[in-house]
């Protein structure tokens, strides 16, 4: 009776509100970076994304080079697919020492200096006196890459050519990567060739963000590339960090 309608009447005023658009967003890290080659997610196999993302880089970044290494161990795949397209050899030219972790997410500047030197040692016999595409999956703050064109060099390249296997990393991501500042992403406030003549690179070049898009095949998440972020709240964030003066990675 009473308890009836009591229901029936807070039954009448439950409302259904949707608080975000439904159609899901896919982080284009897990298909790049993260997950194993042999993952397999939402039906798309990570080996074959990232031997779009080889195709597509050497089809829109070509070289003229004698070798090409890939970063251990995420870029192999497009480094081996981009070699194919482009009939240039792909060697192991970095030696990895598996006992050191990710560096990119270690908590100082000097500790990730440190730890690049220990973590990959350049091959001389197959550096040495060549013209050298050093492809890696991303560039967060610039300082590994530049300690790795700078082993390269000191073992005696001819040249190095970096091509990454994903667009400028410009914006924080609030969803999970640790990246959340601007102020350590060295995309945030510097162009590409500003960013190259850090790297004491030779050229440098990024897919775009259409081709990574072409390659995952899957909605996905441009929030650190293009501050289009899937949510509001990831938008206010983003804006709170720029008003509080996250600006300051300016090379």
């Amino acid at each position: 009776g009473n308890n009836e309608k009591t229901i029936n009447k807070h039954t009448q005023i439950i409302q259904k509100i949707q608080i975000m658009d439904k159609s899901q967003k896919h982080c284009m890290f897990e298909y790049v970076y993260f997950s194993r080659p042999d993952s397999k997610i939402d039906g798309k196999l990570v080996m074959d994304v990232r031997k779009r993302l080889g195709e597509l880089l050497a089809k829109h970044s070509p070289v003229n080079a004698d070798v090409i290494i890939p970063v251990p161990d995420t870029s192999r795949t497009a480094a081996n697919e981009y070699s194919r397209i482009l009939s240039i050899p792909v060697e192991e030219g970095l030696i990895k020492n598996r006992y050191v972790g990710r560096t990119f997410i270690m908590p100082s500047q000097k500790d990730r200096e440190t730890a690049v030197r220990l973590k990959l040692n350049p091959v001389k016999e197959i550096i040495e006196g060549k013209n050298v595409v050093l492809i890696d999956d991303s560039i967060v703050r610039g300082t590994t890459m530049r300690d790795l064109v700078k082993l390269i060099k000191k073992v005696g390249a001819k040249s190095v050519h970096v091509r990454i296997t994903s667009p400028p990393i410009k914006a924080p991501c609030f969803y999970g990567v640790d990246m959340s500042t601007y102020k350590e992403l060295i995309a945030s406030h510097n162009s590409v060739e500003e960013i190259r003549k850090f790297l004491d690179a030779d050229t440098l070049e990024y897919l775009s963000i259409e081709d990574l898009k072409e390659a995952i095949g899957l909605p996905i998440c441009t929030g650190c590339l293009n501050e289009d972020y899937p949510t509001k709240k990831g938008a206010e964030l983003a804006k709170e960090r720029k008003e509080g003066n996250d600006d300051s990675f300016k090379i």
